[in-house]
């Protein structure tokens, strides 16, 4: 099967539509696979997964592609994906037809979801509270604890609770 490219060359689907379920798009190259760990997704998950990584993008550069059939995103999940890769786009298909399309947000605080990087945080010690997180930027992605105060930028997915 092919179609169209923007410049009128064919290409070929790489990847068969779906009937119902979501596909995320304008993942960042290489981030497919945390988008998956996200989502609780392994190897011996019974879901029909679709992975496209490392193709080109005229906005990204480069960008992956993770489809995964009968599912629709909770806000939590959109959330976490936020993190790892803030231009994504959602879109929830039905009867092969994209009946919504939205782009990923992140709220001013995330609670429960990322840990502090700093190991001395009382975040990570014994005491019985959540980690907090104030987004201070979204693209990229800048995160600071709000108990020790120490940023979060580089290699979130390693972080995620």
């Amino acid at each position: 099967m092919s179609e169209t490219g923007q410049r009128g060359e064919p290409r070929e689907l790489r990847v068969k539509p779906i009937r119902n379920g979501t596909v995320i798009d304008h993942i960042a190259g290489g981030q497919a696979l945390n988008v998956l760990k996200i989502l609780g997704i392994s190897g011996t998950t019974d879901a029909t997964v679709s992975v496209v990584m490392n193709v080109e993008s005229g906005k990204l550069g480069k960008k992956d592609i993770v489809k995964v059939e009968d599912r629709e995103l909770l806000e939590e999940e959109v959330n976490r994906i936020a993190l790892i890769a803030p231009a994504a786009t959602i879109n929830i298909i039905r009867d092969y037809e994209v009946i919504e399309k939205r782009c990923v947000d992140l709220p001013e605080e995330i609670v429960g979801v990322v840990r502090c990087q700093n190991p001395s945080c009382i975040s990570n010690t014994s005491e019985p509270i959540r980690s907090r997180m104030l987004v201070k930027a979204k693209n990229p992605v800048l995160l600071r604890c709000l108990y020790c105060e120490q940023p979060l930028t580089d290699k979130i997915a390693d972080y995620l609770i």
